[in-house]
């Protein structure tokens, strides 16, 4: 039976590109070859992380334990795994910008963080990430970033499991008897509360007592872990008592990952995606629930005939691509590296294509030519990987369609790879702070202040009542 893709809920969906295109497997390869080897630096450029911590600094500054604690971290630390799970927005799942999320805590008279940074949405064209230590409040952070503290809505720590190579075989633990009064769909991990409420209040420093767990925009639930004494494994209670919006704003909040479910056992649950597909650290832990998937009838991942994944050679896909042409089948394939009309003689194109220059009808060949010039079939994919940072691989997809020394004409494609290359430059631009806030939104402040007239004894009365008023109608007019 044909899937329905009309059915695949709208985060499922969401979720399935990002695991296509977000992380591609070149970036798993490359990345785990070089973490393999004790270079995590070059394990984090190629998984396109940006490292701003220098480890003899922290020795001079913490001392060695400290050092040696993150030291082992950074040796820990996969990269790509940590891509692979960072938090995203909809509808495109791109990484959500502007975040801090801290990857491990370590002891001392000042709380001393390792935290993963994503740049604001304005410098987000390369979807890169930033790699440093946060040093407690205060403590005096001069880059750019608009949130620089950790945020405990998206912690790691307590979840090292998404970017630990040695704790990632625990992403697939079973999950715990759901509380009473407590029936959340999916993807809300219920039956895991208890334990992680528990690691999160031990984190806190508390033994029991109260947390919140956001479940949207404008809706928390407020919980209370007990348990009669230490001998019995700790329950969660649901606290149906109102209490003041300032109390449920201070109480711990259980992060994001451990109070849904893991995306990748939905999509495996659904059949939306295979375990192949899927990073191999995740596959080797999640493979029950491919092979649950795979037994309840689910429908086959669909295959993408631009995936890099698995096609290598995209000359093999339109090499020849058959065009008709005044009565006759004619090829069009990759010559030279460029894509040309192979059934036609070369002085004949010349000629054609100077007639097309004066305004002359062109040959059907020259028209499809120029059609995927301009706007290819394989134009999706390409923006797939633009828009997750993917700058090789849809270079890799272009050269496969076009060749090598294919000039680009006017058209889509080349404004999807013009605007890739203006938000490298607005990343740069970030990273080396001569722009904190994005250029666009400096404008029009300027503009605003130029256009905005300044109160004085001058100033017609009429004027002044209008800019005195607090509540004037939206049209400008006064009574």
């Amino acid at each position: 039976m044909a899937h329905h893709f009309a059915s695949i809920p709208t985060r499922l969906s969401m979720w399935r590109r990002v695991r296509e295109y977000a992380v591609p497997l070149s970036m798993i390869e490359t990345a785990t070859a070089r973490r393999a080897v004790g270079d995590w630096s070059a394990a984090c450029a190629a998984a396109r992380v940006d490292v701003d911590l220098d480890l003899r600094a922290v020795r001079e500054r913490y001392g060695t334990e400290i050092t040696g604690l993150l030291r082992a971290d950074l040796r820990r630390l996969a990269p790509d795994l940590l891509r692979w799970h960072m938090p995203r927005i909809a509808p495109d799942g791109r990484l959500r910008p502007g975040l801090t999320v801290t990857l491990a805590r370590y002891p001392g008279p000042t709380p001393v963080h390792l935290v993963v940074r994503t740049s604001p949405a304005w410098a987000d064209a390369g979807q890169r990430m930033t790699l440093a230590l946060w040093e407690g409040p205060g403590s005096g952070y001069g880059g750019h970033h608009p949130h620089p503290h950790p945020d405990r809505r998206f912690r790691l720590d307590l979840h090292r499991r998404l970017w630990d190579v040695r704790q990632c075989g625990t992403l697939g633990r079973p999950p715990g008897e759901p509380p009473e009064g407590l029936d959340l769909p999916a993807p809300w991990a219920v039956g895991n509360w208890a334990a992680e409420a528990e690691a999160l209040l031990r984190a806190e420093g508390r033994a029991r007592g109260m947390f919140g767990v956001r479940l949207g925009a404008r809706r928390r639930v407020v919980l209370e872990l007990v348990a009669p004494d230490d001998s019995h494994a700790p329950t969660v209670r649901l606290v149906r008592e109102a209490l003041p919006a300032q109390e449920v704003a201070a109480l711990p909040m259980l992060p994001e990952a451990g109070a849904r479910v893991l995306p990748d056992v939905e999509l495996l649950r659904a059949g939306l995606v295979t375990l192949p597909r899927l990073h191999p650290l995740v596959a080797g832990a999640l493979a029950e629930y491919g092979a649950a998937g795979a037994s309840a009838g689910a429908p086959a991942d669909r295959h993408d005939p631009y995936d890099l994944h698995d096609l290598r050679d995209l000359r093999d896909l339109y090499d020849p691509h058959r065009v008709e042409c005044r009565g006759q089948v004619h090829r069009i394939a990759l010559r030279d590296g460029v894509l040309t009309a192979v059934d036609h003689d070369p002085a004949e194109l010349r000629r054609e294509e100077l007639l097309v220059a004066l305004g002359g009808p062109p040959l059907p060949c020259l028209r499809a030519i120029d059609a995927v010039h301009r706007s290819p079939e394989a134009l999706p994919a390409i923006q797939e990987r633009l828009r997750h940072g993917d700058t090789a691989g849809a270079l890799a997809v272009v050269e496969g369609l076009l060749g090598p020394g294919a000039l680009l004409r006017d058209g889509p494609l080349r404004d999807e790879l013009e605007s890739a290359a203006s938000g490298r430059i607005e990343y740069g631009l970030y990273r080396s702070g001569l722009v904190a806030v994005h250029p666009a939104a400096e404008a029009a402040s300027e503009t605003e202040r130029q256009h905005r007239h300044r109160l004085e004894r001058r100033t017609p009365l009429s004027l002044r009542r209008k800019r005195d008023k607090k509540n004037r109608p939206r049209t400008g007019l006064t009574h």
